[in-house]
């Protein structure tokens, strides 16, 4: 008798809790079944399963080949699908959660060229700050920035970093001169960036010992996105703490210039997660693959 076949009878008559109810699950006879479980407990010279005519139980060998039956089980799945992806495309509905402002200047451009790539793939994407659950909310995927907390049961690999700057208009500095150290940022008009019922989001520099400066600049105008706070500051209204990749072009065309220049710039790690399985399935890995091409280039 095959083993992998007789180690699946064998999970499934346990999962149901009788050779009954696994011979309809498999569509063989009850008698056959038995065979399987009796095929593995010859072979391994140990008793699996306690029968009775009433009820039947593991022994104590049993419950730990049981255990190790389901890993074995899972590997062979997953060896099959890899192999199945290799003849195949991804296709079916890939549904992903990212934060708004940069899900939509960053991960969607990618994410589309994938789809336009793969005329098979759908895609379901949600551009909210909101933290979405990647169980509740039926999520393949998942694109965090900054610190991550460390939840069971979540795969996540950085895809990208994003360089934070300080910057302000020339015209700002004309009228307010420029700062060149940390500690001279307390005597300038800052934009802050401030979610809805949430602190202000403090400014942050890397030290050289690997800790962090956390600076709470004072500033009147404040906003929950960062396309306004470019605005802002490229009409002078106060310095900002903005991703390199957003105002680059306004930097290059001389709308903004870069401060502190020799201050090291903070490094806000952008992540995709998506839940353990056994087989990450083929769409998944192929846009987590893009991400993580796609998204240094922007960021640089």
């Amino acid at each position: 008798m095959d083993r992998l076949e007789s180690m699946e009878v064998f999970v499934k008559a346990v999962d149901l809790g009788s050779f009954a109810a696994a011979a309809a699950a498999l569509d063989l006879s009850g008698p056959m079944v038995g065979k399987h479980v009796r095929f593995l407990e010859e072979r391994l010279g140990a008793r699996l399963i306690n029968r009775t005519t009433r009820r039947q139980s593991l022994t104590d060998f049993g419950r730990a080949y049981y255990e190790r039956c389901r890993i074995v089980l899972a590997e062979a799945q997953a060896a099959d699908a890899l192999a199945a992806d290799q003849l195949s495309e991804p296709r079916g509905k890939l549904r992903v959660t990212m934060p708004a402002h940069f899900g939509r200047h960053c991960v969607t451009p990618i994410l589309l060229a994938l789809a336009r790539y793969y005329p098979a793939l759908e895609l379901d994407l949600s551009l909210s700050d909101r933290f979405a659950d990647l169980v509740e909310d039926g999520l393949d995927l998942a694109i965090r920035t900054g610190t991550l907390d460390d939840r069971a049961g979540i795969i996540a690999r950085r895809v990208a970093r994003q360089r934070m700057i300080v910057c302000a208009s020339p015209s700002y500095i004309e009228r307010f001169g420029q700062p060149l150290r940390l500690d001279d940022i307390a005597g300038h008009q800052a934009i802050i960036y401030r979610r809805l019922g949430q602190a202000l989001q403090p400014w942050l520099f890397p030290r050289d010992d690997g800790s962090v400066t956390e600076i709470a600049p004072a500033g009147r105008l404040r906003f929950d996105d960062l396309d306004a706070i470019a605005d802002a500051a490229t009409e002078g209204m106060g310095l900002a703490w903005l991703p390199y990749w957003l105002v680059r072009q306004r930097m290059e065309a001389g709308r903004l210039i870069l401060l502190l220049p020799d201050q090291s710039d903070y490094l806000y790690d952008c992540h995709a997660l998506w839940l353990q399985t056994p087989h990450l399935p083929l769409k998944v890995r192929l846009a987590v693959d893009a991400l993580a091409a796609g998204l240094p280039r922007m960021m640089s």
